[in-house]
């Protein structure tokens, strides 16, 4: 028995998208009616939670958009014209229901995209995404893709994690030196007005050499701007807080893979 299409209303006609299962982590539908082309489906990580596999993704093309660039023949293009089309959209579950973002939809030449084209591979797009969430192997889907992209993710947190850990003893230092200087400055205000009243009551040419402003003078020091160490503390504490959830969601995936296998040992294996 052939497995029924999903049946599409677009603006420029019916639109036929049969399925079909690409290993365990994605789907592919193939489109009939007013377009031709296929859709990739896959699981990815929700867009706020890097650690949970909550969302689908569905691009244009037989691959996934992260994995490479599809062949310019499984494009959608409507069926009366040969303009292929690029676009990708991610779905997942949010507080008030499913919740959607994505890509322009574009022409592989650059040409501008007419409104009703656009209408047209925007609803197949959405109602294909859609109709993924709703498939039974949607879990099984989800898990093979947080497998698959889970090495990945780790090294991504790893290197930002080192770089937070970098922007956060450069921003340590910035604002310890600004505060540093900053109370140079005003000992140096201080004393240039020692000086200032010193001249008045003893008059002295040194006085006035050391009143003056020159490169290292206290008039120099005194008055020179200073940065904002309150804006380095904030920045520290903003990259703190981000190397946090980096340690804990990597922490998470990790949990998340399965345990790996071990062989056992025979009496001839050491040998």
């Amino acid at each position: 028995m052939e497995p029924k299409p999903l049946v599409i209303e677009t603006p420029s006609g019916v639109v036929r998208a049969f399925a079909e299962p690409k290993g365990d982590d994605a789907v592919i539908y193939t489109l009939g009616g007013a377009l031709r082309g296929r859709i990739h489906v896959t699981g990815t990580h929700h867009p706020f939670e890097w650690d949970q596999f909550t969302a689908l993704r569905a691009t244009f093309g037989a691959v996934d958009a992260m994995a490479g660039l599809p062949s310019a023949d499984s494009l959608p293009r409507l069926s009366n014209s040969t303009a292929l089309h690029t676009a990708n959209l991610v779905m997942w579950d949010g507080p008030y229901g499913p919740e959607q973002a994505g890509s322009e939809i574009e022409s592989a030449s650059g040409r501008p995209v007419s409104p009703k084209t656009g209408e047209t591979l925007r609803a197949a797009l959405c109602a294909v995404i859609q109709d993924a969430a709703r498939r039974p192997d949607r879990p099984r889907i989800l898990a093979a893709s947080r497998a698959r992209d889970t090495p990945a993710l780790l090294r991504f947190f790893e290197s930002s994690g080192r770089a937070s850990q970098a922007d956060i003893a450069r921003y340590e230092r910035a604002a310890q030196d600004i505060r540093h200087h900053a109370r140079m400055g005003r000992r140096a205000a201080a004393a240039w007005w020692v000086a200032a009243q010193w001249l008045i009551t003893q008059p002295h040419p040194a006085l006035l050499l050391l009143l003056a402003d020159h490169p290292g003078s206290l008039a120099r020091t005194a008055l020179t701007p200073r940065g904002d160490a309150a804006w380095y503390e904030a920045e520290a504490d903003q990259e703190r807080r981000r190397l946090k959830r980096f340690t804990a969601e990597a922490a998470s995936l990790r949990a998340q893979m399965p345990p790996r296998r071990h062989l056992a040992r025979t009496p001839d294996s050491g040998r």
